[in-house]
């Protein structure tokens, strides 16, 4: 059996050669490894073509540590050439030196296995139509559609975000950053310059004109008979609208003894021309008399005939409002009347000019004076406030949290399908080249420390099978 079996040398036997003369096996040339072009950068103030990739931060120095790795992987790729043709050649001199041999050419083979692996991803190895290469080019599409698949079941699944956002105190934080009077300061401030422009911008016409059609059609939608029926059963309960009659009672006596000369003036222009004074004073006397004591004996007796009458007619018209069909009917047309007048639209002109005047007004102030006494300094303290009372109440906190959750977890489940789909059109319309490219500059620094790694363990492996194989043989 012989000594050292090899699949490239030929058995240990005494050779009548001169070493030198002996011909060599020669190694595999190392594969050429072409710069990865850079992506022309966007100029500056110019839109992003959809069709490339977004740049990548340090985009430059990226391809120039890529670079370099691509440069440290091959040189190693080349030394384990450069170390096995050596060795490869003064083997029958140095028998020692198989060892290093085996290693030498294991290296070889593993840094260009893995030359292949890693090349095969971004482009076709020396150019070649290899297939299943290429593979970030030629299934871009796939990579896109996998990757939308993959944010949408493994980021955007309700389990994930709702565990980020419990985890997160959403309320606790929001409302201690909104009790800081600063934030809450600007938060007034933000909210009034945003709804001053967008007053400025909106056409007074069509904003006076939807206010208009609000008014006109919420006053329509509602019968108005109904309503004042409710409020007058709910104003003669536990008998409040005896109070209003006793006000009306005081105000008919003063009234009375304040216009004794109107009524005596009144009874002397329609009594006959032959009647004497004397009788137009009696009957002047008889009549204030009478209607002061029937105003006083009402005011004194809460059980009085005319109170009862009164108590009736207030139920009756209120009952006539909620269900008698004319009385609907009579207010309806009079409520009707009432929207066709011009000054329902001059009030809507009214509310939209002063909203928006308010609005200009109360942002400006704000803006310029800085020192929380502007028009706006009450919806400051309203925020602090409100952003103490929620760190101060566990519960609120808590529920506040609720709502946040809710809501997030609403907008994800009914969106994550778009997001997914999103990814994936974006992807599909990146042209295949510039995203390899993109791709490779992001994340082949670090895939050359595959061939590198490669080499090495390929060599060593290669050294502990001929190390096996010696001690077998």
């Amino acid at each position: 059996m012989s000594d050292e079996p090899s699949p490239v040398t030929a058995p240990d036997a005494p050779s009548t050669e001169p070493p030198m003369e002996r011909p060599a096996t020669l190694a595999l040339p190392a594969p050429p490894v072409p710069p990865v072009p850079p992506v022309p950068p966007v100029p500056a103030g110019a839109t992003h073509d959809p069709s490339v990739p977004p740049p990548i931060a340090d985009e430059a120095e990226k391809q120039r540590a890529l670079e370099q790795m691509q440069r440290r992987a091959t040189a190693l790729l080349v030394a384990a050439g450069v170390l096995f043709v050596v060795t490869r050649w003064f083997e029958s001199r140095y028998h020692w030196l198989g060892f290093v041999r085996a290693f030498a050419e294991a290296a070889m083979v593993g840094g260009l296995a893995d030359w292949f692996a890693v090349t095969a991803l971004f482009r076709r190895p020396l150019g070649l139509p290899i297939p299943h290469t290429a593979i970030v080019p030629t299934r871009k599409d796939r990579i896109g559609r996998s990757l939308g698949m993959f944010v949408q079941r493994n980021f955007l699944s309700p389990e994930v975000v709702g565990t980020k956002l419990r985890a997160a105190r959403v309320g606790e934080k929001a409302a201690r950053w909104i009790a800081d009077p600063l934030h809450a300061r600007m938060v007034a401030r933000q909210v009034a310059a945003g709804l001053s422009g967008a007053a400025e911008v909106l056409r007074d016409e069509d904003v006076q004109g939807f206010v208009e059609r609000s008014l006109v059609t919420r006053a329509r939608k509602v019968q108005v008979a109904p309503v004042m029926g409710r409020i007058l059963n709910l104003l003669t309960a536990d008998g409040r609208h005896q109070e209003l009659l006793d006000e009306a009672l005081r105000l008919a006596t003063r009234v009375l003894s304040e216009n004794e000369m109107l009524i005596r003036d009144r009874i002397a222009a329609e009594a006959p021309w032959w009647m004497p004074g004397a009788v137009e004073d009696r009957i002047h006397d008889k009549v204030v008399s009478a209607v002061e004591r029937t105003l006083q004996e009402v005011a004194a007796n809460p059980d009085h005939e005319l109170r009862e009458r009164f108590d009736e007619a207030v139920r009756g018209f209120a009952e006539r409002l909620r269900t008698s069909p004319d009385t609907i009917a009579r207010a309806e047309a009079i409520k009707e009347d009432m929207l066709q007048h011009p000054a329902v639209r001059e009030y809507a002109n009214t509310v939209w000019s002063d909203v928006k005047a308010a609005l200009g007004r109360y942002a400006t102030a704000d803006l310029e004076s800085g020192d929380g006494s502007g028009a706006l300094a009450a919806v400051e303290r309203g925020l602090v406030s409100l952003g103490n009372a929620v760190l101060a109440d566990p519960a609120l906190t808590a529920k506040v949290d609720a709502w946040v959750l809710d809501a997030t977890l609403f907008v994800v489940e009914q969106y994550r399908s778009e997001v997914s789909a999103l990814i994936e059109s974006t992807v599909a319309g990146w042209d295949p080249a510039a995203t390899s490219r993109r791709i490779e500059i992001q994340i082949g620094r670090d895939l050359q420390f595959i061939r590198i790694n490669g080499t090495l363990v390929g060599g060593l492996v290669g050294l502990l099978l001929y190390t096996i194989g010696r001690f077998i043989d």
